[in-house]
C-alpha cells in the first residue's frame, strides 16, 4: 500500500509523459491562472481555446506563404511581427508577443508550429482545393486576439490525385475588406537583393491625403517599417508585399526595412 501511494504521487508530480505540470491556486483554471497579458475572453476559437484580447498597436501579426515542393506536398512560410516562437516554454505563462501557432486544414488541427518553416506533405491535404489556416497562441495555449478575432492568416491549397503538381494561391479576402493595393493614388515599387535597394533610394513627394502603396519585393524575410506612421508590414522571401496607408501627416518619412536596416526611400508630404 506504502509503495502504491508513493507511486501515484510521483506520477502526480510530474503529470503524463514524466513532464512538470504548472500549479496554480485551487478554483482557479491553468489559462486564468498563467500570465496576465492582454484579456482573457469569454470567446473561443474553433478548437476551444480562449481568445487572450491585446490592443492592435504592438499585436502579434503573421502573415502565411506556401510554395510547392520540388519533391512532395508544400514548404510553408510563417512571416511573423511584433512576435517570437518560444517551444521551449510552451504550457507556461502567456508573455506578450511569445508562443507558437496552429495549422489548421479547412478548420481541422493539422499540426502544432513552433517556427517560421513549416513542410506539409501532400499526403495530408486529400484532392481538391481547401483553406489553410495558421493561429497565434500564447504559451498557455490561449490564442492572441485583435477586436475579438483571432491573429491568423489563409492560403487556398489545390491538391490534385496522386503524382500531380501542387498548386497554391491567396485566400480570398472576406467580404467587407479594404480596397486592393490597385486603388491607391500612388505606388512605389522597391526590390531588395543581395542588400541592395533597386532602385536606389530617392524621394517620393505626394500631397496630403494621398494614398500610398509601398509595392516591395524582399530576397529575404524582412519587415517594412515606415516612421512617423508606425506601420509595419512582413515582407516573405521573394514574394512581393504590399502595404497601402493614406499620407495624412506632413513632413519627410523614411521607409526602411528592420532586420537589414535599409533605407527602401522617403515620402515627403506636403
Amino acid at each position: 500500500m506504502v509503495t502504491l501511494l508513493l507511486l501515484l504521487a510521483g506520477g502526480a508530480a510530474t503529470g503524463c509523459g514524466g513532464r512538470a505540470t504548472t500549479h496554480h491556486k485551487p478554483g482557479t483554471t491553468h489559462e486564468q491562472a498563467s500570465g496576465n497579458a492582454g484579456t482573457l475572453l469569454d470567446a473561443q476559437d474553433g478548437g476551444g481555446h480562449h481568445l487572450r484580447e491585446v490592443p492592435a498597436h504592438g499585436a502579434p501579426e503573421v502573415k502565411l506563404a506556401s510554395r510547392p515542393d520540388s519533391e512532395d506536398g508544400w514548404n510553408l512560410q510563417l512571416a511573423v511581427s511584433n512576435f517570437r516562437f518560444t517551444p521551449d516554454s510552451t504550457g507556461g505563462a502567456a508573455l506578450p508577443g511569445a508562443g507558437h501557432a496552429h495549422l489548421e486544414l479547412d478548420g481541422r488541427k493539422l499540426a502544432r508550429v513552433y517556427g517560421p518553416w513549416y513542410h506539409l506533405p501532400a499526403a495530408q491535404v486529400p484532392e481538391g482545393t481547401h483553406t489553410l489556416t495558421v493561429r497565434l497562441y500564447a504559451d498557455d495555449h490561449t490564442a492572441w486576439a485583435v477586436a475579438g478575432k483571432p491573429v491568423e492568416a489563409a492560403v487556398q491549397l489545390t491538391a490534385g490525385p496522386p503524382g500531380q503538381a501542387a498548386h497554391s494561391h491567396p485566400a480570398p479576402a472576406p467580404t467587407g475588406s479594404p480596397a486592393p493595393p490597385q486603388a491607391a493614388d500612388r505606388t512605389v515599387t522597391v526590390t531588395v537583393r543581395d542588400g541592395k535597394v533597386l532602385p536606389a533610394p530617392g524621394r517620393t513627394e505626394v500631397k496630403r491625403g494621398e494614398r500610398v502603396a509601398l509595392r516591395v519585393t524582399s530576397d529575404r524575410a524582412d519587415t517594412l517599417h515606415v516612421h512617423g506612421y508606425d506601420k509595419e508590414l512582413a515582407l516573405p522571401a521573394g514574394q512581393e508585399a504590399t502595404l497601402v496607408l493614406t499620407a495624412d501627416r506632413t513632413g519627410l518619412f523614411e521607409v526602411e526595412t528592420h532586420e537589414s536596416a535599409l533605407v527602401l526611400t522617403q515620402l515627403l508630404v506636403r
